[in-house]
Protein backbone atom coordinates (compact mmCIF):
# COMPACT_ATOMS: atom_id res chain seq x y z
CA UNK A 1 0.00 0.00 0.00
CA UNK A 2 1.06 3.62 -1.01
CA UNK A 3 2.18 5.43 2.14
CA UNK A 4 3.86 8.98 2.74
CA UNK A 5 7.17 7.31 3.31
CA UNK A 6 6.91 6.07 -0.87
CA UNK A 7 7.80 10.02 -1.15
CA UNK A 8 10.11 11.48 1.44
CA UNK A 9 10.58 14.23 -1.37
CA UNK A 10 8.89 17.82 -1.99
CA UNK A 11 5.23 17.91 -1.36
CA UNK A 12 5.46 19.39 -4.68
CA UNK A 13 5.05 17.24 -7.60
CA UNK A 14 6.37 18.69 -11.30
CA UNK A 15 2.97 18.22 -13.19
CA UNK A 16 3.71 17.69 -17.24
CA UNK A 17 0.68 18.59 -18.71
CA UNK A 18 1.48 22.37 -19.62
CA UNK A 19 4.81 22.42 -20.30
CA UNK A 20 6.76 25.59 -22.24
CA UNK A 21 6.42 26.22 -25.58
CA UNK A 22 8.61 27.34 -28.66
CA UNK A 23 7.36 30.56 -30.71
CA UNK A 24 5.18 28.30 -32.72
CA UNK A 25 2.59 27.55 -30.15
CA UNK A 26 2.92 24.12 -30.31
CA UNK A 27 6.51 22.29 -29.72
CA UNK A 28 7.66 21.59 -25.88
CA UNK A 29 11.00 23.69 -25.80
CA UNK A 30 13.10 21.00 -24.00
CA UNK A 31 15.79 23.39 -23.42
CA UNK A 32 13.46 25.25 -20.46
CA UNK A 33 12.39 22.41 -19.46
CA UNK A 34 15.67 20.62 -18.62
CA UNK A 35 16.33 24.25 -17.04
CA UNK A 36 12.78 23.61 -14.71
CA UNK A 37 13.44 20.01 -14.22
CA UNK A 38 17.12 21.01 -12.69
CA UNK A 39 15.34 23.35 -10.50
CA UNK A 40 13.10 21.37 -9.14
CA UNK A 41 15.30 18.18 -8.26
CA UNK A 42 17.47 20.71 -6.45
CA UNK A 43 15.22 21.34 -4.32
CA UNK A 44 14.53 18.08 -3.34
CA UNK A 45 11.54 17.60 -5.31
CA UNK A 46 11.50 14.30 -6.70
CA UNK A 47 7.61 13.46 -8.72
CA UNK A 48 7.09 14.20 -12.11
CA UNK A 49 3.61 13.05 -13.77
CA UNK A 50 2.78 13.07 -17.48
CA UNK A 51 0.37 10.91 -19.34
CA UNK A 52 -0.25 9.14 -22.63
CA UNK A 53 -3.09 12.02 -23.75
CA UNK A 54 -0.37 14.72 -23.07
CA UNK A 55 0.68 15.57 -26.80
CA UNK A 56 4.74 15.93 -26.84
CA UNK A 57 5.02 15.13 -22.60
CA UNK A 58 6.43 11.80 -22.45
CA UNK A 59 9.09 12.77 -24.99
CA UNK A 60 10.06 15.45 -23.86
CA UNK A 61 10.77 14.29 -20.15
CA UNK A 62 12.71 11.35 -21.40
CA UNK A 63 15.40 14.25 -22.96
CA UNK A 64 14.93 16.46 -20.13
CA UNK A 65 14.90 14.19 -17.03
CA UNK A 66 14.96 10.28 -17.42
CA UNK A 67 18.33 10.65 -20.19
CA UNK A 68 20.27 13.06 -17.97
CA UNK A 69 19.84 11.81 -14.45
CA UNK A 70 20.24 8.42 -12.29
CA UNK A 71 16.71 6.25 -12.46
CA UNK A 72 16.59 6.40 -9.12
CA UNK A 73 16.70 9.95 -8.46
CA UNK A 74 13.01 10.63 -9.13
CA UNK A 75 9.62 9.17 -9.72
CA UNK A 76 7.82 9.63 -12.59
CA UNK A 77 3.79 8.47 -12.89
CA UNK A 78 2.25 8.49 -16.30
CA UNK A 79 -1.49 7.29 -17.22
CA UNK A 80 -3.58 5.27 -19.49
CA UNK A 81 -7.10 6.49 -20.79
CA UNK A 82 -10.31 4.37 -22.18
CA UNK A 83 -12.14 7.25 -23.61
CA UNK A 84 -15.97 7.11 -23.61
CA UNK A 85 -15.69 6.48 -27.64
CA UNK A 86 -13.07 3.72 -27.10
CA UNK A 87 -13.53 0.57 -29.06
CA UNK A 88 -11.60 -2.31 -28.06
CA UNK A 89 -8.94 -3.10 -24.86
CA UNK A 90 -5.91 -4.08 -27.07
CA UNK A 91 -5.63 -0.62 -28.09
CA UNK A 92 -6.42 0.97 -24.71
CA UNK A 93 -3.35 -1.83 -23.41
CA UNK A 94 -0.57 -0.78 -26.09
CA UNK A 95 -0.92 2.91 -24.30
CA UNK A 96 1.26 1.80 -21.66
CA UNK A 97 4.09 -0.09 -23.75
CA UNK A 98 4.03 3.46 -26.07
CA UNK A 99 4.54 5.44 -23.10
CA UNK A 100 6.83 3.27 -21.65
CA UNK A 101 8.89 3.89 -25.43
CA UNK A 102 8.43 7.43 -25.71
CA UNK A 103 9.41 8.29 -22.12
CA UNK A 104 12.41 5.65 -21.66
CA UNK A 105 12.04 5.61 -18.11
CA UNK A 106 12.15 1.78 -18.15
CA UNK A 107 9.30 1.42 -15.87
CA UNK A 108 6.92 3.46 -13.65
CA UNK A 109 6.69 4.82 -10.03
CA UNK A 110 3.02 5.45 -10.52
CA UNK A 111 0.85 4.76 -13.01
CA UNK A 112 -3.31 5.76 -13.27
CA UNK A 113 -6.22 4.57 -15.19
CA UNK A 114 -6.99 8.10 -16.07
CA UNK A 115 -9.69 10.49 -16.43
CA UNK A 116 -12.78 8.25 -14.97
CA UNK A 117 -16.02 10.06 -15.63
CA UNK A 118 -19.68 8.66 -15.72
CA UNK A 119 -19.15 8.53 -19.52
CA UNK A 120 -16.39 6.58 -19.47
CA UNK A 121 -15.74 4.56 -15.99
CA UNK A 122 -17.35 1.33 -17.56
CA UNK A 123 -14.80 0.87 -20.19
CA UNK A 124 -11.82 0.19 -17.79
CA UNK A 125 -13.86 -3.20 -16.13
CA UNK A 126 -15.01 -3.61 -19.99
CA UNK A 127 -11.63 -4.24 -21.23
CA UNK A 128 -10.11 -5.93 -18.38
CA UNK A 129 -7.71 -2.72 -17.54
CA UNK A 130 -7.97 -3.42 -13.81
CA UNK A 131 -6.14 -6.71 -14.11
CA UNK A 132 -4.01 -5.28 -16.45
CA UNK A 133 -2.30 -3.11 -14.25
CA UNK A 134 -2.39 -5.74 -11.65
CA UNK A 135 -0.17 -7.71 -14.04
CA UNK A 136 1.98 -4.95 -14.68
CA UNK A 137 2.81 -4.52 -11.03
CA UNK A 138 3.88 -8.04 -10.80
CA UNK A 139 6.08 -7.81 -13.51
CA UNK A 140 8.12 -5.16 -12.20
CA UNK A 141 7.07 -2.94 -14.93
CA UNK A 142 4.82 -0.17 -12.45
CA UNK A 143 5.49 -0.19 -9.13
CA UNK A 144 1.98 1.55 -7.92
CA UNK A 145 -1.25 2.04 -9.34
CA UNK A 146 -4.38 3.61 -8.66
CA UNK A 147 -6.55 6.35 -10.86
CA UNK A 148 -7.39 10.07 -11.78
CA UNK A 149 -11.31 10.90 -10.69
CA UNK A 150 -13.62 13.77 -12.34
CA UNK A 151 -16.85 12.64 -11.10
CA UNK A 152 -19.21 13.10 -8.15
CA UNK A 153 -18.45 11.34 -4.99
CA UNK A 154 -21.33 8.38 -5.37
CA UNK A 155 -19.12 6.84 -7.84
CA UNK A 156 -16.08 7.33 -6.61
CA UNK A 157 -17.44 5.66 -3.28
CA UNK A 158 -18.44 2.72 -5.94
CA UNK A 159 -15.08 2.23 -7.31
CA UNK A 160 -13.55 2.26 -4.20
CA UNK A 161 -15.51 -0.47 -2.63
CA UNK A 162 -15.04 -2.42 -5.96
CA UNK A 163 -11.48 -1.85 -6.44
CA UNK A 164 -9.86 -1.94 -2.75
CA UNK A 165 -6.54 -2.83 -4.54
CA UNK A 166 -6.46 0.98 -5.72
CA UNK A 167 -3.37 2.82 -3.80
CA UNK A 168 -4.21 6.10 -4.90
CA UNK A 169 -6.43 8.60 -6.20
CA UNK A 170 -6.04 11.53 -7.95
CA UNK A 171 -8.39 14.53 -7.65
CA UNK A 172 -8.79 17.75 -8.75
CA UNK A 173 -8.71 20.14 -5.41
CA UNK A 174 -8.47 23.78 -4.70
CA UNK A 175 -9.70 26.39 -2.32
CA UNK A 176 -12.36 27.55 -5.60
CA UNK A 177 -14.07 23.86 -6.43
CA UNK A 178 -14.11 22.69 -2.64
CA UNK A 179 -18.00 23.29 -2.15
CA UNK A 180 -18.53 23.20 -6.44
CA UNK A 181 -20.91 20.73 -7.56
CA UNK A 182 -19.48 19.74 -10.45
CA UNK A 183 -16.46 19.03 -9.02
CA UNK A 184 -17.11 18.40 -5.21
CA UNK A 185 -13.50 19.02 -4.01
CA UNK A 186 -14.30 18.06 -0.22
CA UNK A 187 -16.65 15.53 -0.75
CA UNK A 188 -14.21 13.75 -2.63
CA UNK A 189 -11.56 13.92 -1.08
CA UNK A 190 -13.20 12.84 2.50
CA UNK A 191 -14.50 10.08 0.81
CA UNK A 192 -10.61 9.13 0.10
CA UNK A 193 -9.66 9.30 4.05
CA UNK A 194 -13.15 7.08 4.67
CA UNK A 195 -11.17 4.15 2.49
CA UNK A 196 -7.68 5.41 3.63
CA UNK A 197 -6.69 6.21 0.01
CA UNK A 198 -3.42 8.69 -0.27
CA UNK A 199 -4.56 11.72 -2.58
CA UNK A 200 -2.62 13.17 -5.16
CA UNK A 201 -3.56 16.65 -5.90
CA UNK A 202 -3.77 17.91 -9.40
CA UNK A 203 -5.30 21.10 -10.67
CA UNK A 204 -4.61 23.20 -7.18
CA UNK A 205 -4.42 26.62 -9.26
CA UNK A 206 -7.35 25.51 -11.44
CA UNK A 207 -5.59 25.64 -14.40
CA UNK A 208 -3.59 28.81 -13.89
CA UNK A 209 -6.60 30.38 -12.86
CA UNK A 210 -5.65 31.10 -9.34
CA UNK A 211 -2.48 32.18 -10.33
CA UNK A 212 -4.31 35.44 -11.93
CA UNK A 213 -7.36 35.49 -10.36
CA UNK A 214 -10.62 37.73 -10.28
CA UNK A 215 -9.96 41.14 -9.07
CA UNK A 216 -12.14 41.08 -5.75
CA UNK A 217 -10.34 38.02 -5.20
CA UNK A 218 -6.66 39.42 -5.77
CA UNK A 219 -8.11 42.58 -3.62
CA UNK A 220 -8.07 39.69 -0.31
CA UNK A 221 -5.04 38.09 -1.30
CA UNK A 222 -3.34 41.64 -1.74
CA UNK A 223 -4.01 42.81 1.46
CA UNK A 224 -2.77 39.58 3.28
CA UNK A 225 0.53 39.56 1.38
CA UNK A 226 3.16 36.85 2.11
CA UNK A 227 3.14 34.81 -1.09
CA UNK A 228 2.14 34.81 -4.82
CA UNK A 229 -1.34 34.11 -5.73
CA UNK A 230 -0.36 30.67 -7.15
CA UNK A 231 1.50 30.45 -3.55
CA UNK A 232 -1.98 30.65 -1.88
CA UNK A 233 -3.65 28.28 -3.77
CA UNK A 234 -0.73 25.48 -3.28
CA UNK A 235 -0.10 25.91 0.41
CA UNK A 236 -4.03 25.75 0.51
CA UNK A 237 -3.86 22.09 -0.85
CA UNK A 238 -0.66 20.81 0.74
CA UNK A 239 -2.24 21.97 4.22
CA UNK A 240 -5.11 19.65 3.74
CA UNK A 241 -5.02 15.97 5.37
CA UNK A 242 -4.30 13.08 3.61
CA UNK A 243 -2.53 14.74 0.57
CA UNK A 244 0.58 12.67 -0.41
CA UNK A 245 1.31 14.64 -3.28
CA UNK A 246 0.73 18.30 -4.81
CA UNK A 247 0.97 18.80 -8.81
CA UNK A 248 1.29 21.65 -10.37
CA UNK A 249 1.28 22.21 -13.53
CA UNK A 250 4.25 24.90 -14.50
CA UNK A 251 4.79 26.28 -17.82
CA UNK A 252 8.04 28.39 -17.31
CA UNK A 253 10.83 28.74 -15.39
CA UNK A 254 9.20 31.54 -13.44
CA UNK A 255 6.39 29.59 -12.16
CA UNK A 256 8.68 27.21 -10.92
CA UNK A 257 10.66 29.27 -8.90
CA UNK A 258 7.77 30.94 -7.75
CA UNK A 259 6.17 27.36 -6.26
CA UNK A 260 9.56 26.20 -5.31
CA UNK A 261 9.51 29.47 -3.00
CA UNK A 262 6.47 28.53 -1.61
CA UNK A 263 6.56 24.04 -1.61
CA UNK A 264 10.39 24.31 -0.61
CA UNK A 265 9.84 25.09 2.96
CA UNK A 266 6.68 24.30 3.36
CA UNK A 267 4.60 25.71 6.08
CA UNK A 268 0.77 24.75 6.68
CA UNK A 269 -1.90 27.47 6.38
CA UNK A 270 -2.66 29.01 10.05
CA UNK A 271 -5.80 29.71 11.17
CA UNK A 272 -6.08 33.83 9.90
CA UNK A 273 -4.30 32.38 6.51
CA UNK A 274 -7.48 30.14 6.79
CA UNK A 275 -9.74 33.61 7.35
CA UNK A 276 -8.01 34.62 3.87
CA UNK A 277 -8.78 31.82 1.57
CA UNK A 278 -12.51 31.67 3.43
CA UNK A 279 -12.54 35.23 2.08
CA UNK A 280 -11.03 34.68 -1.13
CA UNK A 281 -13.66 31.77 -1.56
CA UNK A 282 -16.55 33.81 -0.76
CA UNK A 283 -15.12 36.64 -3.55
CA UNK A 284 -15.27 33.90 -5.86
CA UNK A 285 -19.07 33.04 -5.32
CA UNK A 286 -20.25 36.43 -7.00
CA UNK A 287 -17.87 35.53 -10.09
CA UNK A 288 -19.59 34.35 -13.44
CA UNK A 289 -16.62 34.02 -15.79
CA UNK A 290 -16.78 30.77 -17.53
CA UNK A 291 -14.22 28.58 -14.93
CA UNK A 292 -12.91 26.54 -17.86
CA UNK A 293 -9.24 25.09 -16.62
CA UNK A 294 -8.28 24.79 -20.80
CA UNK A 295 -7.14 21.28 -20.96
CA UNK A 296 -8.60 21.17 -24.23
CA UNK A 297 -10.18 17.44 -23.60
CA UNK A 298 -13.18 19.02 -24.82
CA UNK A 299 -11.36 19.74 -28.44
CA UNK A 300 -10.20 16.19 -29.06
CA UNK A 301 -13.57 14.67 -30.58
CA UNK A 302 -14.94 17.84 -31.97
CA UNK A 303 -16.36 17.69 -35.04
CA UNK A 304 -16.78 20.79 -36.04
CA UNK A 305 -13.09 21.73 -34.90
CA UNK A 306 -14.02 24.54 -32.67
CA UNK A 307 -11.20 26.36 -30.07
CA UNK A 308 -13.37 25.57 -27.23
CA UNK A 309 -10.85 26.85 -24.65
CA UNK A 310 -10.43 29.55 -26.83
CA UNK A 311 -13.33 31.53 -27.02
CA UNK A 312 -14.35 31.06 -23.06
CA UNK A 313 -10.92 32.87 -22.61
CA UNK A 314 -11.99 35.52 -24.96
CA UNK A 315 -15.60 35.90 -23.30
CA UNK A 316 -14.03 36.19 -19.87
CA UNK A 317 -11.73 38.35 -20.85
CA UNK A 318 -14.20 40.75 -22.35
CA UNK A 319 -15.67 40.98 -19.15
CA UNK A 320 -13.12 42.02 -16.96
CA UNK A 321 -11.91 45.07 -19.46
CA UNK A 322 -14.26 47.28 -21.09
CA UNK A 323 -11.23 47.86 -23.58
CA UNK A 324 -10.44 44.38 -24.26
CA UNK A 325 -10.77 44.22 -28.23
CA UNK A 326 -13.07 40.95 -28.70
CA UNK A 327 -14.03 40.94 -32.27
CA UNK A 328 -10.03 40.81 -33.40
CA UNK A 329 -9.29 38.41 -30.50
CA UNK A 330 -12.07 36.04 -31.39
CA UNK A 331 -11.09 36.45 -35.19
CA UNK A 332 -7.89 35.45 -34.48
CA UNK A 333 -8.62 32.12 -32.17
CA UNK A 334 -11.16 31.04 -34.59
CA UNK A 335 -9.43 31.69 -38.18
CA UNK A 336 -9.08 28.48 -39.90
CA UNK A 337 -11.27 26.67 -37.50
CA UNK A 338 -15.30 26.10 -36.53
CA UNK A 339 -16.59 29.50 -34.11
CA UNK A 340 -19.18 29.50 -31.80
CA UNK A 341 -22.01 29.33 -34.01
CA UNK A 342 -21.33 26.22 -35.94
CA UNK A 343 -21.55 23.93 -32.65
CA UNK A 344 -24.24 21.18 -33.81
CA UNK A 345 -25.16 20.32 -30.03
CA UNK A 346 -23.46 16.87 -30.49
CA UNK A 347 -22.61 16.58 -26.44
CA UNK A 348 -19.55 15.06 -26.79
CA UNK A 349 -17.25 17.87 -25.51
CA UNK A 350 -19.34 18.10 -22.27
CA UNK A 351 -18.78 14.08 -21.95
CA UNK A 352 -15.08 14.79 -21.73
CA UNK A 353 -15.40 17.95 -19.79
CA UNK A 354 -13.64 17.81 -16.50
CA UNK A 355 -14.93 20.62 -15.51
CA UNK A 356 -18.63 19.57 -16.19
CA UNK A 357 -19.36 22.86 -17.63
CA UNK A 358 -22.56 23.00 -20.01
CA UNK A 359 -20.59 23.75 -22.64
CA UNK A 360 -22.83 24.09 -25.43
CA UNK A 361 -24.90 26.60 -23.64
CA UNK A 362 -22.04 28.03 -23.04
CA UNK A 363 -20.97 28.60 -26.57
CA UNK A 364 -24.44 29.89 -27.35
CA UNK A 365 -23.81 32.46 -24.87
CA UNK A 366 -20.36 32.88 -26.77
CA UNK A 367 -22.07 33.95 -30.43
CA UNK A 368 -22.51 36.84 -29.50
CA UNK A 369 -18.44 37.59 -29.44
CA UNK A 370 -19.47 37.21 -33.24
CA UNK A 371 -21.78 40.05 -34.13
Amino acid sequence: MLNQADHPGLKLGFGLMRLPRLADGTTIDVEQTKEMVDLFLEAGGTYFDTAFAYPGSEEAIRQALVERYPRESFTLASKMIAAADATDAETVKKEFETSLERSGAGYFDYYLLHAFQRANYRKYDEFGLWDYVKELKEQGKIKHYGFSFHADPELLEELLQAHPDAEFVQLQINYADMENPGVASRKNLEICRKYNKPVIVMEPVKGGILADPIDTVKAVLDEAGGTSYAGWALRFVASLDNIFVVLSGMSSTEQMKDNLSVMKDFRPLDEAEQAVIRKAQEALNGDQSIACTACHYCTKGCPMNIPIPEIFTVENRKKGSPEFRTKREYTIVTTGRGRASDCIACGQCEAACPQHLPIISLLEQCRALED
